[in-house]
């Protein structure tokens, strides 16, 4: 049984940082990419960003410079390193493994603004 389980988020003020993880069970980790996607209320989930299986890494333009995609194979884990957070940030994010056509999702972990 594959399973994705996100952790990480919660709540942050503007300019603040977070570090989400992804842990993966159930698949051969080292073979897949990896990707965080973000969905805001109201809005389509989107990419974030991505780590292919050898370590490239590809960002969207509206976190590039900000936030840092990594991956430690010997633990399964994916990680989000989230600097200098805005207000549209504010999102679910999930974690995304694909290999071909075979591609699993997590649950999410919310971040959310605070006043």
């Amino acid at each position: 049984q594959v399973q994705l389980v996100e952790s990480g988020g919660g709540l942050v003020q503007p300019g603040g940082s977070l570090r989400l993880s992804c842990a993966a069970s159930g698949i051969i980790f080292v073979a897949y990419t990896m990707g965080w996607y973000r969905q805001a209320p109201g809005k389509q989930r989107e990419l974030v960003a991505t780590i292919t299986n050898g370590g490239k890494t590809y960002y969207a333009d509206s976190v590039r410079g900000r936030f840092t995609i990594s991956r430690d194979n010997a633990k399964n884990t994916v990680y989000l390193q989230m600097n200098n957070l805005k207000p549209e940030d504010t999102a679910v994010y999930y974690c995304r493994a694909s290999l071909g056509s075979s591609i699993y999702w997590g649950q999410g972990t919310q971040v959310t603004f605070s006043s």
